[in-house]
């Protein structure tokens, strides 16, 4: 858990402690995700999801990953993050709650906001243009 993090990297709304399950996606929305890891209804599996950045994610959000709008991410030129092009790091064998730090207001773990704040970052210096 990132103790130094105060603010959402998005929204800068101030960021609570919570138990979350091992998806960095929707592994905040408590107590519904964490009745779902006790039943043992999803798996978890690490992917790298775009230029090196890694998310885990359950088996569900790795497949709804693409319903994510391209501007979300700030991507101008229309492409989705999709499992398609996820690559695969590991599974979790012995998935267990974690410690987190969540916004309130983005509904999201720490981790899946910074990896949207790093792709936006990216996409902010592929659209700067040098000229000669």
């Amino acid at each position: 858990m990132n103790k130094k993090m105060e603010h959402c990297p998005i929204c800068y709304s101030e960021l609570q402690v919570s138990d979350c399950s091992p998806c960095d996606s929707c592994g905040w929305n408590v107590p519904i995700e964490i009745e779902h890891l006790s039943e043992k209804r999803h798996t978890y599996t690490t992917y790298e999801i775009y230029k090196g950045l890694r998310l885990t994610l359950c088996d569900f959000c790795a497949v709804d990953f693409g319903s994510h709008k391209p501007e979300y991410f700030g991507f101008k030129n229309g492409k989705r993050l999709s499992l398609g092009d996820f690559n695969l790091v590991s599974r979790i064998e012995r998935p267990e709650i974690v410690k987190d730090k969540v916004c309130p207001d983005c509904c999201a773990r720490l981790k899946f906001l910074k990896v949207v704040s790093e792709i936006r970052k990216m996409n902010e210096t592929q659209d700067l243009k040098i000229e000669p």
